[in-house]
């Protein structure tokens, strides 16, 4: 067999993988199925190992089955990567797809270099981070069971006039009904109950959150990035635990584009079109700069409260904190008096904040390759 390197492809899924390797010197590639279990995969570590003339290069599609394939590869050292899905090269033409086809393609393309590798965090980046999305699926869970009893109480005509809802004024009103019915009195227990645990659960989630935030690698950009306007500690966190790090983008367009934030363009000739933004990459990081990014719509002021959360941070992070503030508040007054929709200038509002954000915590340090 000729030296060279070997590059394998995989399909991955949840009781199988199948893997189409190509050896060196062409030709068609060599497809098999594999169990997706620790013991199955070292087997085939060690059959390509004693077969490959060279390095062994493995890629598979970002997915469900996280990035435990790729850690086992790497202890056995072999170069492994997780690639982006949605940029995987496509024929319009083609309207057959399945596992071996999958598998064959992802192993041509890694030959060619035609694949994007995406960002693998380290296991403990991954645990603070799925910590992060818990705390999400637990507000999701909270605002179902606000629906559920709200509609309940507003089917049997009990509506809450005086304020907000859900203020402390509304909570203690819940708590002083009592309906007629004995049926209806269990329901509305069974649905305060389902509030009041997941509002424990947002409540034990958001504080074990403050502790790690109090943690390096979190410490630093944290409290870094809570010296902004409408970024406290559980955005701040989501956007260094989904980002993993900063300077890995070049300049803030980068950044922009990873983020979906930037308009989607369909022009050929002199037609230029461009419409909504893209949506691409990570949504949960684009949702909390969103957020955020309503707060400026309020004049420039620091409060009492961001006061606090700048004590001790560097005069350069600070300053480009107040720059953003007084940018960013004046862009949004300006694009509104011009009339634009709420929502458009809010996402151009998060877009510019992205970069205000890069400026602080990607140059502190020189980028790693």
């Amino acid at each position: 067999m000729k030296k060279g390197t070997t590059y394998v492809g995989m399909d991955v899924h949840k009781r199988s993988i199948v893997v189409a390797v190509r050896w060196p010197g062409g030709g068609a590639a060599e497809v098999r199925t594999l169990p997706n279990e620790p013991r199955a995969v070292g087997r085939w570590v060690r059959r390509m190992k004693r077969e490959a003339s060279g390095p062994i290069c493995c890629a598979y599609e970002a997915g469900p089955c996280g990035y435990s394939l790729q850690r086992q590869l790497w202890a056995e050292e072999i170069d492994c990567q997780v690639i982006a899905p949605s940029l995987i090269p496509r024929k319009p033409g083609e309207r057959i797809k399945t596992d071996r086809r999958d598998a064959r393609k992802l192993a041509e393309y890694l030959e060619g270099g035609l694949l994007t590798e995406v960002h693998p965090p380290t296991p403990e980046a991954e645990a603070v981070r799925d910590l992060c999305r818990a705390r999400e699926d637990a507000k999701e869970d909270q605002m179902r069971a606000r629906h559920r009893l709200s509609k309940f109480l507003l089917r049997r005509g009990l509506i809450y006039g005086k304020g907000k809802a859900w203020s402390l004024a509304h909570q203690r009103w819940l708590r002083g009904l009592r309906l007629d019915h004995r049926a209806d009195q269990a329901t509305f227990d069974a649905y305060c109950l389902a509030l009041d645990q997941t509002q424990e659960r947002v409540r034990t989630i958001e504080a074990q959150l403050d502790e790690w935030s109090k943690i390096e690698p979190y410490a630093k950009p944290v409290a870094r990035l809570r010296c902004f306007h409408g970024i406290d500690t559980t955005t701040a966190m989501t956007l260094v635990t989904e980002l993993h790090d900063f300077r890995r983008f070049r300049n803030p367009r980068q950044l922009m584009a990873y983020l979906g934030l930037v308009p989607s363009e369909n022009s050929s000739g002199d037609r230029t079109q461009r419409g909504g933004i893209t949506k691409a990459g990570n949504g949960h990081a684009r949702r909390v700069l969103i957020e955020s990014a309503w707060h400026y719509r309020h004049l420039p002021r620091v409060s009492v409260t961001l006061r606090k959360r700048r004590e001790g941070q560097p005069a350069r992070v600070i300053a480009i904190a107040d720059r953003a503030h007084q940018r960013l508040s004046r862009r949004y007054r300006r694009l509104t008096e011009q009339g634009k929709p709420h929502n458009k200038v809010v996402v151009a509002v998060a877009r510019e904040l992205v970069g205000f954000l890069w400026a602080t915590l990607a140059p502190e340090e020189p980028r790693e390759a």
